[in-house]
């Protein structure tokens, strides 16, 4: 399908189509998608919006992270989820902070996400983080936080 008619149902199709839309042009992998997709993390159908967070990713809009980090403040725990795993996908080293605050996300979904996602980024701040996160008094959260200090050669 020629992405200008993905870009069309994606911006004014049903909700499910809309969603199709947004995946399928993260599959794509063209940049010119990225405009509409951005515009489609405001959708309010949160398929829609977690896909668009994901395609974003898979079609490295490293542009679209300022607003994948507002996604982390999303009522719907799929979407926090999809924006935590984009910002990591695209190395968002401005989403730390969002990220460290999203470690105490009430899912353990968006949990495990922000923390691989900071290892994804692996910036200072970052992995200063996932080592204060290690110790975390949570024990999922430390568990996690240690797993990926440990593929990152970390302690």
């Amino acid at each position: 399908m020629a992405i200008e008619q993905l870009i069309e149902d994606l911006r004014k199709g049903t909700g499910l189509t809309r969603a199709q839309a947004a995946s399928a042009l993260g599959k794509l992998k063209d940049r010119k998608a990225s405009k509409a997709l951005i515009e489609a993390l405001k959708d309010p159908n949160e398929g829609v919006r977690s896909n668009a967070a994901f395609a974003l990713a898979e079609i490295g809009a490293i542009e679209a992270a300022p607003s994948l980090a507002q996604l982390l403040r999303d009522p719907e725990e799929w979407v926090r989820k999809s924006a935590a795993k984009a910002l990591g996908i695209l190395k968002a080293g401005t989403a730390v902070p969002l990220l460290v605050k999203a470690i105490e996300d009430p899912a353990r979904i968006v949990r495990k996400n922000a923390i691989r996602s900071l290892g994804q980024i692996g910036t200072p701040d970052a992995l200063h983080a996932l080592k204060r996160a290690s110790v975390h008094l949570d024990n999922s959260i430390a568990s996690m936080a240690k797993e990926v200090l440990l593929k990152l050669g970390g302690d």
